[in-house]
């Protein structure tokens, strides 16, 4: 095992991934000379040059577009969307196009495009700029949505999302750059559609995404100081879901919480307790509780952006709610 940042991971994965097919390659505003925005592709135009590793316009339309183009063309392309927000300028490529050429080609066209962008708050970057929008991107069938929490499932998700056939969109939490974790050495990658339980327990499930996950998990080390024990699950992708391990963590503690920075209003978290109202709902012995944002636009000052932020009282709180 080696100790390495998200961020660090994030790039070994896309070396490993451009040195073994010629294929990928890297584009978007800055990816280059800069290194990125958040300095995650320091050094990789060094290495592949500026045809593999290429800096755009600022244009995410153009960046959308001749991506879609390159991965129909037989490429694989991994473009950087600077802020998840900016997806909106760019929805028309990724909706209608990208998702939408391998259904309507009956199978016949691929579109292998790995879409890297950055969602979440806490840097203090305002409404336009911090926030967490996948459930837009889980409502449109034809997107794989993976959401990494840790450095190891960083570098496992994305070498697994640049070989997939299917466009991809790959979520980094802007907060989580800079933590460090133990990350497996030589080849290895994860499967798309695999939750991992990051603490078991017995008392309550707890379901959370990208930074949610450790915040989670701090909560779950404060309640096990009063004896409840909480399981925590990171499902690690959006689509496809792990509804298995999920159902199977439900149906041994009766209690769910369902925890994400996305406000809560049309959040994924609905879905995810939908599924399991649906398909598991007498495995209950409590209401289903989701902890989110408060529907609002981000607050650029700093006191209301941390009480914008689910953190772990709200976690305890909902936890003991319905214990």
């Amino acid at each position: 095992m080696a100790e390495m940042t998200y961020s660090q991971a994030i790039n070994e994965a896309l070396r490993e991934e451009m040195r073994r097919d010629q294929k990928v390659f890297v584009m978007g505003e800055d990816v280059g000379i800069f290194g990125g925005c958040f300095g995650v592709t320091t050094g990789m135009i060094d290495e592949f040059g500026p045809e593999r590793v290429l800096d755009t316009p600022i244009s995410e339309t153009a960046i959308m577009g001749s991506a879609v183009g390159a991965a129909a063309a037989g490429l694989r392309p991994v473009p950087e969307i600077m802020f998840m927000d900016f997806l909106a300028v760019c929805l028309d490529e990724l909706v209608n196009q990208a998702a939408k050429m391998r259904y309507m080609f009956g199978g016949k066209a691929k579109v292998p495009l790995t879409l890297r962008t950055v969602l979440g708050a806490g840097l203090g970057a305002a409404a336009q700029h911090s926030q967490s929008l996948e459930a837009w991107i889980c409502h449109v069938h034809g997107l794989k949505v993976v959401m990494p929490s840790t450095a190891a499932d960083a570098k496992g998700l994305l070498k697994s999302a640049i070989r997939d056939d299917n466009p991809v969109v790959f979520l980094e939490h802007k907060m989580m750059y800079a933590m460090s974790g133990e990350v497996p050495e030589g080849e290895y990658t994860i499967p798309l559609g695999k939750a991992e339980i990051k603490r078991a327990g017995k008392d309550v499930t707890i379901v959370a995404t990208s930074l949610m996950v450790h915040k989670a998990l701090a909560a779950a080390e404060r309640l096990a100081a009063e004896g409840i024990e909480a399981e925590v699950i990171d499902p690690r992708t959006l689509v496809p879901f792990d509804k298995e391990t999920l159902f199977q963590s439900v149906e041994k503690t009766g209690r769910l919480v369902i925890v994400h920075e996305a406000v809560k209003t049309g959040g994924f978290g609905g879905e995810i307790a939908a599924m399991v109202a649906e398909e598991c709902f007498d495995m209950l012995d409590a209401p289903i509780k989701r902890v989110a944002a408060p529907s609002t636009p981000i607050p650029f000052a700093s006191s209301l952006e941390t009480a914008f932020i689910p953190n772990e009282e709200k976690i305890i709180e909902a936890v003991k709610a319905i214990l």
